[in-house]
Parts: structure tokens; C-alpha cells; sequence
């Protein structure tokens, strides 16, 4: 683990979101000029959020209002694995989900039934839920202990970094009917998972050992990183301080305090100059 710039320019970049590109509705210091300069010197990029609270094209048109170039097929999100991986591993089943309306609406249009009925789930997809209660807790509770429903998660985070601290995620919920059910999830979709990274490699469309991955949390992020072979970079823009890596089972290559630092200074490209991406002022930097 280096603390610092990585000395180089990688053929690929995948780059999270949520504490890494922006917090709220604000792109992070560093993070638009830098992503530019990706661009520029010809690598392609994949964003990866595990998010479910908008599509990838949702995605794609919050990034292009904060001035960062992004398409639709460039972002991948839990949803974009949901119903790929509920079609492959059960086929024709129904759905009872504990999630914002999306899901719902994502399910549906993937042609894959969804209930409020507990007996008469197959699974029960959890979600980043910011409508979670307890009637939607009993639910989920009736058709794993009754009706022997498998539970499946969009993705595994405990919270969601926000300018204010943070909201629960999927992880709390999930937490929530695990214990009370007593019954693990049989999948926890997102990154680390092996359906997201699948999708990352197909996406990206370089050599996973010239790729970089760019995030914020150490137990998805860097252990995403890990498993796809990738050089792993952590900022401390979002949900992981420096005083986090001392105890951490999860090492990232590289860490820096955000995009700002990300690319080597200068960057030589026989093509083209570009400038630097200037750096924050010490009032956005992260506390060490």
C-alpha cells in the first residue's frame, strides 16, 4: 500500500461514484477535470455504483449535468445484474421486494412478477430502501420463515456517504431480516459480487492487469479490485479515513485524498499536452 500518486496512466479506469465522483449533488474537487484527462489520453472508463436508487441512464444524465462525459452503457449499477441474475437462477419466479418503486419497475419490465403477497414469493429482493418499516420487515419475515422464500440483495453497503453523514443502505436492511428470519441471503449482488465484476469485465474491454479500479470503502471497492486482478486506488473522499486502513483486511495499492491526485504529475502523452487538474483548496481536502 502506497500513500500518493500512482506513477502511471492505466489503459482503463473503473471508477465508483457515490464519495468518489461526487457526495450529493456536487462533483468532488479534482473529479471533472481529471476524469477529462482520462478521456483525453484515449482510456476508456466504466463507472460502478452499488446505488439502485436510479438507472444507468438516470446516472448517465446526473453525471453529463456536472460536466462529466458519461453514457448510458458506461454505468453499471445493481439493477443492471438484478434481473440477469434472478432470470438465470430462477427462471419464472416471483419477486417480493423490499425497495424503492425502481425496482419494482425494473423487475417488471424484465418480465419477472412482483408481489407484496409473502405467500407468494419465491424471493425476496432487498434494497437501498428509504420507505423501510416495519410492515415491510414483516413481510420479508413471512416469506422466508413461512413460505421458504431466498433472499436476495441489490448490494451489501451498511450506509451511503451524503453531505450530512450518510443514510442507511441495503446492508441495514438486509441486517434486518437476516436476523430475524435467521437465514443468510443466498446472493448479495453489487460489488464485491462475482455477477457485478462479470459485467465490469465484459464493459471495460481492457486487460483487467493494465485497469485500475477508483473508489471509496475498502470492503467493496478494494475487494472488488482484488478479485477482478485490477490495481486498486482508495480516496478518502468518502466513506473510509486514513485512520480505517490500519486495521483493514482489504489493502488498496494506492491511496489518495481524491481524483485530484489520481493521475501522475506530470502525464506524459507524445500527442497531446494536458494541463494538470488544479487542486483543491485545503478547506475540501479530506482530514488525514
Amino acid at each position: 500500500m502506497t500513500a500518493g500518486r500512482p506513477p502511471r496512466l492505466y489503459s482503463g479506469y473503473v471508477v465508483d461514484l457515490d464519495g468518489t465522483v461526487y457526495l450529493g449533488d456536487e462533483a468532488l474537487p479534482g473529479a471533472v477535470e481529471t476524469l477529462a484527462r482520462i478521456r483525453a489520453a484515449g482510456a476508456p472508463v466504466v463507472f460502478l455504483t452499488n446505488n439502485p436508487l436510479r438507472s444507468a441512464a438516470s446516472y448517465a444524465e446526473m453525471l453529463l449535468g456536472l460536466g462529466i462525459q458519461a453514457a448510458e452503457r458506461e454505468i453499471v449499477t445493481p439493477l443492471s445484474v438484478l434481473t440477469g441474475y434472478l432470470g438465470q437462477r430462477y427462471p419464472g419466479a416471483v419477486a417480493l421486494t423490499i425497495a424503492e418503486p425502481l425496482v419494482d419497475r425494473t423487475l417488471t419490465a424484465a418480465g419477472i412478477a412482483v408481489t407484496t403477497e409473502p405467500s407468494e414469493a419465491d424471493v425476496v429482493v432487498l434494497s437501498f430502501d428509504r420507505t423501510f418499516d416495519y410492515t415491510k420487515l414483516l413481510r420479508a419475515f413471512r416469506a422466508v420463515r413461512r413460505h421458504g422464500a431466498v433472499i436476495v440483495a441489490t448490494n451489501p453497503d451498511p450506509f451511503c456517504p451524503t453531505p450530512d453523514g450518510g443514510l442507511p443502505d441495503c446492508g441495514a436492511v438486509l441486517a434486518a431480516v437476516e436476523a430475524c428470519t435467521g437465514t443468510r441471503a443466498a446472493a448479495v449482488l453489487g460489488k464485491p459480487g462475482e455477477e457485478m465484476a462479470a459485467e465490469v469485465r465484459a464493459r471495460l474491454g481492457v486487460p483487467a492487469s493494465d485497469a485500475a479500479m477508483v473508489g471509496d470503502r475498502l470492503l467493496t471497492d478494494a475487494a472488488m479490485s482484488r478479485a477482478l486482478g485490477m490495481t486498486s486506488i482508495l480516496v478518502l473522499t468518502g466513506a473510509t479515513s486514513a485512520g480505517d486502513l490500519t486495521t483493514a483486511a482489504a489493502r488498496p495499492d494506492y491511496v489518495i485524498d481524491g481524483l485530484w491526485d489520481l493521475l501522475p504529475a506530470p502525464v506524459t502523452e507524445p500527442r497531446r499536452h494536458l494541463p494538470s487538474p488544479t487542486p483543491p483548496s485545503s478547506a475540501h481536502r479530506s482530514s488525514p
